[in-house]
């Protein structure tokens, strides 16, 4: 009789290129800022660099478009950081997290925390670079920022904060850029938020159990046994927030073609969702890099 082997859910794999080119001392401050998982860089770059393109009409500035991802590369990894300090206790008894640098016992909180120092240091460096307006628009991330990791102990909205956060750098881009935050970019921004909350439930009920366990709260545990009719619900209001938003930009028709290519895949999504099976909720949270790329494409054929 042949028994299936149960799926491997943890989101380091030994022996990946970290451990195999990287020295020793590396590796933990490495896993630390998610380069070894990028998943999330992309997923907090595609929404900033379409409103980049958005603000700017077209191409953007090379300066303007470095800026911008250098700052979503070491803000977001800078927030990983946080979130593996804050969560040191909890991610043991993931399975999913067990082997994070923290919990594993890899490195120590002291050391963590020089290192989130130094990616703070580095992101701040870039603000000298931005207009005032931008400047400020950045500094009222931080809040959100820090306050995340602690939300799935009091809200089962932590989705939401993650991703009004990740997010913020569309309408940093429209500060910068435009030197002003017109409605429809706040609409492309709630989208992006929606869009989020969709896609990270889809990831929370990897964890489900575990989170249930740990007395942790989550949109997936809020939404239960309702988790399809809840995640499209949300992916329904990106797109829909997505195409107010562009129709108030004065996006060309095209850009409304995009959407509905994105509402196709959304779709998709949202029918393949097997809330038993936490191996295909991770492939489905993974093919929202193809909606961010939608996403950007629409901006710019949008501006044609």
């Amino acid at each position: 009789m042949t028994t299936l082997s149960r799926p491997d859910l943890s989101d380091i794999h030994r022996g990946d290129w970290v451990d195999r080119r990287l020295p020793t001392a590396w590796r933990p401050y490495t896993r630390l800022a998610r380069l070894d998982r990028p998943v999330g860089i992309w997923l907090t770059l595609f929404p900033c660099w379409a409103a980049l393109v958005q603000a700017s009409r077209g191409v953007p500035d090379l300066g303007e478009l470095a800026l911008f991802t250098l700052g979503a590369l070491l803000m977001r990894s800078a927030g990983s950081t946080i979130n593996d300090i804050a969560d040191r206790r909890f991610d043991g008894h993931v399975e999913r997290t067990r082997f994070r640098p923290l919990a594993s016992g890899q490195i120590g909180v002291p050391r963590a925390l020089v290192f989130l120092a130094v990616q703070l240091a580095l992101a701040a460096s870039l603000l000298f670079f931005l207009t005032p307006y931008a400047r400020l628009a950045a500094i009222c991330v931080l809040p959100l920022v820090f306050v995340y990791p602690f939300c799935k102990r009091f809200t089962y909205w932590p989705q939401a904060v993650l991703g009004a956060a990740f997010n913020w750098g569309m309408l940093m881009a429209w500060a910068e850029v435009a030197g002003h935050i017109p409605v429809g970019a706040v609409l492309m921004w709630c989208g992006a938020v929606a869009w989020q909350i969709g896609y990270d439930t889809v990831y929370a009920y990897v964890d489900v159990k575990d989170d249930a366990q740990l007395g942790l709260k989550s949109t997936a545990l809020l939404f239960g046994r309702h988790g399809r009719a809840c995640i499209g619900l949300f992916y329904l209001l990106a797109v829909a927030a997505w195409s107010i938003g562009g129709w108030m930009q004065g996006m060309s028709l095209p850009y409304a073609m995009g959407m509905l290519v994105i509402s196709a895949h959304l779709a998709w999504q949202t029918l393949r969702i097997d809330l038993g099976r936490p191996e295909v909720n991770f492939r489905l949270f993974l093919a929202n890099i193809l909606t961010g790329i939608l996403l950007t494409g629409a901006a710019f054929i949008g501006t044609m």
